[in-house]
């Protein structure tokens, strides 16, 4: 396996203040993190880094050699380490590097480190029935040696048509790399299209009309009115006629 080097300083500045200060000088502050030892400090000049970047495509999963300057070899601080980037921290809005954690990593153990997976072809059932596919899985957790993490995982979607869907157990991944999402896990699922609403245009001035159901629900509620709106009228006749009229003898 080819090294992939990028180099770095080992770094004093510690605290806010003092970290800041180092950014405006053109370091980017970083921390290699080891399995079971204690962290390490450096710092790394910002256009390299930038260049490393933009050089090296996918360096989430690249193998990085950490070449170290400025410090004498000895047992617990080599020269060289062999490192994966845990996190890149952005400026919200400047969208600078503003720090970079490294895990350490052993080439001769195995890791646990998600894949990216990725399309491959045009799926038939879009092509030619006008299907949606939908992307629902777009990492894979495996575990493999750092000398045998996969790039991506490619899958092919070409024979898709509506109704049918990917999982994990169909995927293809590379000798070495042991799958660890769940098997029935979707991965690509491709469904109809969905219908559209027919919106009927009303002529202008004319009043818009009304679906049966609402019709009907109106017609009820206006005859449930009407029907109790007579009722009331009864009772308060039958009220009226119950009350001696003006002029007539009352009872002894």
């Amino acid at each position: 396996m080819e090294k992939v080097y990028l180099d770095c300083l080992p770094r004093e500045e510690v605290g806010k203040n003092k970290v800041n200060a180092l950014r405006r000088t053109g370091f980017v502050p970083a921390v290699v993190y080891g399995e079971g030892a204690k962290s390490i400090a450096i710092k790394i000049d910002r256009s390299q880094l930038i260049k490393f970047i933009h050089t090296h495509h996918g360096v989430e999963n690249m193998i990085i050699t950490l070449r170290f300057a400025g410090k004498e070899k000895s047992k617990d601080h080599q020269e060289e380490k062999s490192v994966l980037i845990k996190e890149m921290q952005f400026h919200p809005v400047q969208e600078n590097i503003l720090h970079v954690d490294f895990n350490e990593i052993s080439l001769t153990k195995a890791i646990v480190i998600k894949v990216p997976v990725r399309p491959k072809g045009e799926a038939i059932g879009v092509k030619q029935e006008g299907g949606v596919l939908t992307h629902v899985l777009w990492e894979l957790e495996v575990e493999c040696l750092p000398t045998a993490i996969p790039e991506k995982v490619e899958v092919d979607i070409s024979n898709m048509k509506i109704g049918d869907t990917i999982q994990v157990k169909d995927l293809t991944v590379p000798e070495g790399a042991k799958v660890l999402t769940t098997q029935d896990t979707i991965v690509f699922t491709l469904m109809a299209p969905k219908k559209e609403e027919i919106v009927t245009e009303v002529p202008e001035g004319a009043a818009p009309t009304e679906p049966e159901v609402i019709k009907k629900e109106k017609a009820e509620a206006e005859e449930g009115e009407e029907k109790e709106g007579k009722e009331e009228e009864k009772k308060e006749e039958k009220k009226q006629e119950k009350k001696p009229q003006e002029g007539a003898p009352g009872k002894k």
